[in-house]
């Protein structure tokens, strides 16, 4: 069997420089303290490079980034966080060259551990080398590595049990000792016309979770732009809540651009039955806890939306009203049925929000209730930081969105599924569902999938999704705790 040994830093991905994906473990397992430490540290790291000694350098960048941090924290992150950055920047040449063998090995000049889940969840990677970080009996990370390349050689050489690899993948000025057990070596920039390429096209395993509050990979420069926005999007995003509480919703779409924000209609949205019987049932795609809110926006009135976990604060905060759901089936249709014979309501039946162009699976349970459903796909740009988390504390992801300079939100009205497409013609609710869900991806170029909310927070947050609540003094501490590395800063 063909067998292939792979660099990942300026081969498999296009970066040589690993600097931006500490800065990520920075960010996200520490905070902005940490992260704007690094970032300080960069003249130095990048002088010990330009002097021949890029292991010091390595050595500086995951001792800031690292040192005290709970291991579980960094596992963490190199779960949730860093797989959607190392996909933005697959070298697909190199890929295809790589995927083409049977037997897979990545190397990695950054800590293992920060690689192994994306190098085998994504790559299909059969083996990971790299250093490992010393952690203490405490579980916390010294900031300190061991591993060097006679010792990458040797688990090489323990891994192909002594035979030579087939090929090996990397720049001609790095880890030489260790490519040099290959039978032949390529560097890159790789072409299709490589007798290596693969023709069938074979494509990685695609990111559909990922979590983390930073949008873009904070390299120098857009980690720089980062810190100095930061304390102008903290006072933007409290201006920007204030007013939605203060001002009425049907002036929201006008004020909003006034502060930078901008919604985008398509469609034409429906008006609400008139009389006798039950309202509209408006089942939006999920991409933030806004959704509702500029749902109702857009249509001018105050339409209850249906929520799972959502925080207290968000409940609170919220200009529409909010129906919490049990997830108890007969508990929670009971509640629909009774919020529908009032007027319109708002449902997100995937159940939780997914970042990237995919849909979650329906839930068929609206699909059960009503046969007033009016499809509205719903879809955000942001430029600095995310406005959803499955391992923080959910009660910011509004301030979060509110914090980036021009956020945009689009809003898509699809026509009212006509009668004989829903369960009063005798479709199934999973029938039903499914369509539902299948028109929305064909409106927004997204693909479908059979995930549901658990695979998610499985995925982010090794766990199922349960939230506990708190009282409303804890809830402010976390603001405070959320808050605090930013007053520091």
């Amino acid at each position: 069997m063909a067998s292939v040994l792979s660099e990942l830093e300026g081969t498999l991905l296009n970066d040589p420089d690993p600097f931006s994906y500490f800065m990520l473990v920075a960010f996200e397992a520490s905070g902005v303290v940490r992260f704007t430490l690094l970032l300080l540290l960069w003249p130095v790291i990048r002088l010990l490079d330009a002097f021949g000694k890029e292991d010091v350098g390595l050595k500086v960048m995951t001792f800031v980034a690292t040192a005290g941090v709970p291991e579980s924290e960094i596992r963490s992150v190199a779960r949730a966080v860093l797989p959607k950055f190392y996909m933005d920047d697959l070298d697909m040449n190199a890929w295809r060259v790589y995927s083409s063998h049977g037997k897979r090995v990545v190397m990695t000049k950054t800590p293992r551990v920060m690689v192994e889940r994306f190098a085998k969840e994504h790559l299909q990677a059969d083996e990971v080398i790299g250093s490992e970080i010393i952690v203490n009996r405490f579980g916390y990370a010294t900031g300190f590595i061991r591993g060097d390349n006679k010792r990458f050689a040797d688990q090489v050489k323990k891994f192909f049990d002594g035979e030579q690899p087939t090929l090996g993948l990397g720049r001609p000025s790095s880890s030489q000792s260790v490519l040099s057990l290959c039978k032949e070596e390529l560097h890159p920039p790789f072409t299709s016309l490589q007798k290596h390429d693969n023709q069938h096209h074979i494509y990685p395993h695609p990111v559909i979770f990922h979590d983390g509050r930073l949008v873009k990979r904070p390299t120098p420069s857009t980690a720089l732009l980062i810190l100095l926005w930061i304390p102008f999007g903290v006072i933007l995003a409290i201006i920007r809540i204030s007013i939605g509480i203060i001002f009425p919703l049907q002036m929201m779409p006008h004020i909003s651009r006034i502060f930078g924000g901008k919604i985008i209609v398509k469609g034409k949205p429906p008006r609400s039955p008139s009389g006798g019987g039950t309202g509209l049932l408006f089942a939006c795609t999920h991409r933030t806890l806004l959704d509702p809110v500029v749902l109702s926006t857009v249509l001018g009135r105050r339409i209850p939306a249906l929520t799972y976990s959502i925080s207290r604060l968000s409940e609170i905060l919220s200009p529409i009203p909010t129906v919490r759901l049990t997830r108890v089936r007969e508990v929670d249709a009971q509640k629909i049925e009774q919020e529908l014979c009032k007027g319109d309501l708002i449902v997100c039946p995937e159940g939780t929000t997914c970042r990237e162009p995919f849909l979650l699976r329906f839930s068929p349970l609206f699909a059960e209730l009503t046969d007033r459903i009016v499809p509205v796909a719903m879809n955000y740009r942001v430029g600095f930081f995310h406005a959803t988390t499955a391992r923080g504390w959910k009660g910011m992801d509004p301030i979060f969105f509110f914090m980036n300079p021009r956020p945009v939100y689009e809003v898509t009205f699809l026509n009212q599924l006509p009668v004989e497409a829903t369960c009063t013609a005798g479709k199934s609710p999973y029938d039903v569902a499914n369509y539902v869900q299948r028109i929305l991806a064909a409106t927004l170029g997204f693909e479908c999938t059979n995930f549901t909310r658990k695979d998610k927070y499985r995925v982010l947050a090794g766990n199922d999704g349960t939230v506990s609540y708190t009282s409303l003094v804890d809830q402010i501490r976390k603001v405070v705790s959320t808050f605090k590395p930013f007053i520091q800063f």
